[in-house]
Formats: structure tokens, sequence, C-alpha cells
């Protein structure tokens, strides 16, 4: 199952990485097109998004890092976390990854990284306030289950390119509706159409990326829990985490939405009050995943 999941995760990855070069590139072409750039359009546009994509592809969890004004964790001052982490590798035989904190007081974790061997797993202080031991291993060992599955690269991915693709498409629909009223009366009727067309395509690019988001990190929430059980064989540990996590109210300071499915919680305290996951929930309800962890035997 684990391994069927791993293949599907590279599968996904490769289509999302080709379908962000394809989307980017038309969008890049839209905007070459309004600067009237004519033949070099296309070319500049295919530039741009391979360019982009490979930038992207090796920086990913830096770009996130930064997001997050994340620091490496200390090995004096975070003792707990870094004595947890190397007994979940010996449990896991993976690479230790590299342990970055975020000073904020809502309790959160997320993954992140392209690959095992370039993985970061990142915990916010309030973490660290309030889970002992057991727990702080089950969100642990949660976040590794990503790292083992690949999901880090899906979700770190996802995450970054569709903020990338709404910020270039509000770029396009800014610059596109403040073109001057002279040049419209040289549009064609094809042209007509395509601006149409296009227009279409940037109001919708970034809703479907923000399904993608959605849909990737549901799934992969649940096969998580499951693989962190393998490594600790002690559900009760993230189940216990699971309930504190799902008392805490508050809403992370300065998150996007952009990553907020790559956290082991909504870090949104509003929407995490629902007890239903629905096609817009970043996460499955926390009930929904106590039910099946207490279903493992």
């Amino acid at each position: 199952m684990i391994l069927k999941a791993v293949r599907n995760n590279k599968i996904e990855s490769f289509f999302i990485v080709l379908g962000f070069v394809l989307i980017v590139t038309l969008l890049i072409y839209f905007i070459c097109y309004y600067m009237n750039l004519g033949p070099y359009s296309v070319i500049i546009a295919m530039a741009f998004s391979i360019i982009s994509s490979f930038i992207t592809y090796y920086n990913c969890d830096k770009i996130v890092l930064a997001m997050h004004n994340a620091r490496p964790a200390n090995p004096q001052e975070d003792q707990l976390l870094t004595s947890v982490m190397d007994g979940l590798v010996i449990a896991s035989g993976l690479p230790r990854p590299k342990l970055y904190v975020v000073d904020n007081p809502s309790p959160n974790a997320f993954a992140t990284g392209r690959n095992p061997q370039n993985a970061v797993i990142c915990v916010t202080t309030g973490l660290l306030d309030i889970m002992d031991k057991y727990e702080l291993e089950g969100v642990l060992a949660h976040e590794l289950s990503h790292v083992k599955n690949y999901d880090i690269l899906l979700s770190t991915v996802v995450s970054v390119f569709a903020g990338f693709i709404v910020m270039i498409s509000d770029l396009v629909l800014r610059f596109g509706f403040r073109r001057r009223r002279s040049d419209n009366d040289d549009f064609g009727k094809y042209t007509i159409i395509l601006y149409i067309v296009g227009l279409v395509f940037l109001i919708l690019s970034p809703i479907v990326s923000k399904i993608i988001q959605l849909a990737v990190s549901r799934k992969r929430e649940y096969l998580a829990d499951a693989t962190s059980v393998e490594f600790t064989r002690n559900p009760k540990g993230l189940i216990s985490a699971l309930r504190k996590l799902d008392a805490d109210n508050s809403t992370m300071r300065n998150y996007s939405n952009a990553t907020a499915h790559m956290y082991i919680n909504d870090p949104n305290g509003k929407t995490r009050k629902k007890k239903k996951s629905s096609i817009f929930s970043t996460h499955p309800s926390i009930d929904e995943r106590i039910a099946r962890l207490e279903h493992i035997n």
C-alpha cells in the first residue's frame, strides 16, 4: 500500500509540474501578447516557465521555510524535539530530516522538501509547549510519514506552484484590464475570441490550483496517520496529540493559504471547528482521523 502511494505521489508530482509548465507558459504568453511582443511571446513564455519550474523544484523547501520565518532547531534548547526525532529515524530507517522551529503560539507542524534526503520537519513553539514526549513522537512520526510517502514533494510543489500561479494570474488580469482603449480597435474576430478564452483561463486557474491543493492534502493525511503508527507502535500518542490540537482554537499568525494544506492541522482556527470535512477543507476532521486510528490493531 505504501509503495503504491509513493509511486502514485511521484507520478502525480510529475504531472503537476508538467501542468504548471503549461499553465505558466500560457499565462506568460498572454502577458507578452498584451505587450505586443509578437512571435517572441511563445519563446519568452516557454523559457520563463521552464526556468521557474527548475528553480522552484530545487528550492521549494527554502521558499516554504522563508514564508514561515522558520529557524533551525537548537539541540540544547530543543532537546526533546531532537531526541524524539533521533529515535524515530532509527525506527523508520529514513535519513535524518533537518529540524526547524517557528516562533508561534499556535500548535502545529509540517514537513517539506523534495525527497527524504532533503527533507525538513518544522514545528511551532506552541506545539512544543503543550505536547508530552509520546504526543510529540506521534506528531513527528506523522510528519516523517509524509517524508517516507513522498507527500512532501507533492504538497510542497503544489503549494509553491499554486501560489505562483495565483500571483501571475492576478498580474495578467490587472495588466489586461488596463490595456489602452485604443488597442481594442485593432482586435479582429479571432483575437477577441483568444482574449476571452485567455481571460476565462486566468480566472479559473487559481480556483483549479486551490482544488488540487485541497484534494492532495486530505487523502494524504489518513495515510500519514496510519504510517506513523508503524513507526511508533503507539496510536495513543498521536490520538492524544490530535485531541490537543482539536481543543486549540487559535489561528496561526501570518499563515499562508498556499501552505495551509501542509500542516498536521488546519492553521485557521475558524475552519478547524468543523466536525466534518468538505471539498473545501484542507484537512479531514480530527474526529474522522481519530476514528480511523482507533480501529488500527
